[in-house]
């Protein structure tokens, strides 16, 4: 009988430890996917079932943003706390790229790793790795292991650069010493096909449409040469199993601790070359159904969640990385398949990928932290990525001070019902600026129409799609010279440039995007 009062003892001190462990982490990190992309943001002809119901657990934002209308700013940003455009050397980086994150400087999973979290990256890197001319035959360092992750399996950079192979822990994983890797951006070796050619291409999975046409890697072109490593070679077709794997593993041997794991998918980044069960699942061709793909893994991450029992104390947020893109560099049909399905991967933006219109940088942003996020909000709170740093610190238990010090700011009470930033600033791979309220979004001008036109001419290619008309496109080369100014909860497609009249608008937040410039730009990488 003595029994019963312990056994009511430990249950409550049971209870009471689950109160206050600090809440288990889990950011899912989308590539390339757009916020017209997911059922819960609109797309009718790409079911995403467990994306969808994250958003109806938790809260769906519709003012979140990354920093960067491409891929390695913005992941740089979301792991420092500090705008890209601040420093040189942030743009889209080769796969042999030297770590542009330099080890001892605050980031997001060095904070937690310090406040008792272990810290796991799964997937998608592209922030370089070593400290130049990395050796894939030995231990690398740094990688991400260095700037406080305790676990990591990574690609280096994209799955369509080299090297094409998975890195654990800093080590190549399945290399064989006999077949040493080498890696060159310069020159082909000696015995690689010309893809270049008709013959070549005719031999190819999937045909390139511009660039990556260096290396042949299973059936497909890549960007840069890469000789020896054929037992680490990846599977395509199993890429995306193998990161959710990874993840899953990372979450059970961690159960028992807190945890972050930063999930960074592949998908839908090109080439999109993946499992044949997901062949057809949309009626836009292989883009599409990659988004099904990252369904699934986001599904089997919280299956594992629930399974192990973690969900009620776990934040887990979802976003990407950019706006979308049709045609990125392969023959896909992305373009003619999304044109016949009528599809807005941008949602009601103009832009995608590369742009500094809204399609470049506003994305899906969901939150579900049981007990904590309102179920089944939708918010227009302002969000940004480059505040998870501060957020995440704080959640934790910590002090985010060495995070706001740069560009974050605490909006973790948007998590929570309630508001976010004041003002958020987007930019581009050529450092392209704009800054937005909760209404008005100010684009500063070229400042020369001949500077116009080289800047409307890159949006021009795998962007064109996205952005509209040809009287869009038109009209956007005649504008860019000068101040832009759009009324974003009017007009969300940036059609109506309305700086002329509202000067005052245009100054305040010019003055206010000045000042943050006067904080720094262009500043050297730490070394």
């Amino acid at each position: 009988m003595r029994l019963l009062p312990l056994i009511a003892l430990s249950c409550v001190l049971s209870v009471f430890a689950a109160e206050k462990r600090p809440p288990n982490i889990v950011l899912l990190y989308a590539d390339d996917i757009g916020w017209g992309d997911l059922g819960c943001y609109g797309a009718k002809v790409i079911p995403t079932p467990n994306l969808d119901r994250l958003a109806a657990q938790g809260t769906r934002f519709t003012s979140g943003y990354c920093t960067s209308a491409t891929c390695t700013p913005s992941r740089y940003s979301l792991l420092t706390g500090e705008y890209a455009w601040r420093r040189q050397g942030t743009g889209v980086l080769p796969g042999d790229a030297r770590l542009i994150i330099r080890p001892g400087r605050p980031t997001m999973a060095a904070s937690l790793a310090k406040l008792g979290y272990a810290t796991g990256v799964v997937g998608k890197w592209h922030l370089g790795l070593g400290s130049g001319d990395v050796d894939w035959n030995k231990k690398i360092d740094p990688s991400p292991n260095q700037i406080g992750f305790t676990y990591s399996f990574i690609m280096a950079a994209t799955g369509d650069r080299v090297p094409t192979v998975f890195v654990e822990d800093g080590g190549v994983v399945g290399l064989d010493p006999k077949d040493p890797i080498e890696i060159s951006y310069k020159r082909p070796y000696p015995g690689d096909p010309d893809l270049k050619t008709d013959a070549e291409r005719a031999k190819l999975k999937m045909d390139w449409s511009h660039g990556h046409n260096m290396a042949l890697v299973n059936g497909v072109g890549r960007i840069g040469w890469m000789k020896g490593g054929k037992a680490a070679v990846w599977n395509d077709e199993t890429m995306g199993d193998a990161f959710a794997d990874k993840a899953c593993g990372f979450i059970a041997k961690n159960k028992d601790k807190p945890f972050f794991l930063y999930y960074a998918s592949h998908e839908n980044h090109v080439p999109r070359v993946h499992h044949p069960r997901y062949a057809g699942r949309t009626p836009l061709g292989p883009r599409g159904d990659a988004v099904v793909a990252f369904d699934d893994q986001v599904g089997r991450i919280l299956a594992e969640l629930d399974k192990q029992g973690l969900a009620e104390n776990t934040l887990v947020i979802f976003t990407s990385d950019n706006g979308p893109v049709l045609d990125d560099g392969y023959k896909d049909q992305a373009v003619e398949r999304n044109k016949a399905a009528a599809h807005a991967p941008a949602g009601p933006f103009r832009g995608g990928k590369y742009s500094i219109l809204e399609g470049g940088t506003r994305v899906g942003f969901i939150a579900r932290w049981p007990g904590h996020t309102p179920v089944a909000k939708v918010s227009d709170a302002l969000i940004s990525q480059v505040d998870l740093p501060a957020v995440f610190t704080k959640v934790a238990g910590g002090d985010p001070a060495e995070f706001l010090k740069l560009d974050s700011v605490d909006s973790s009470a948007a998590l929570t019902g309630g508001l976010g930033r004041e003002t958020l600033i987007s930019s581009t791979q050529s450092n392209q600026v704009s800054i937005r309220d909760a209404r008005w979004k100010f684009i500063p001008g070229s400042g020369a129409p001949g500077k116009a036109k080289k800047i409307a001419a890159k949006a021009v290619g795998p962007l064109v799609d996205l952005l509209g008309s040809e009287a869009d496109l038109e009209r956007d080369r005649r504008e860019q010279a000068g101040p832009r100014l759009y009324d974003l909860l009017a007009d969300p497609a940036e059609r109506h440039n309305l700086a002329a009249a509202n000067p005052e608008v245009v100054a305040r937040l010019k003055a206010e995007l000045d000042a943050q410039k006067a904080k720094g730009v262009g500043q050297p990488l730490p070394q």
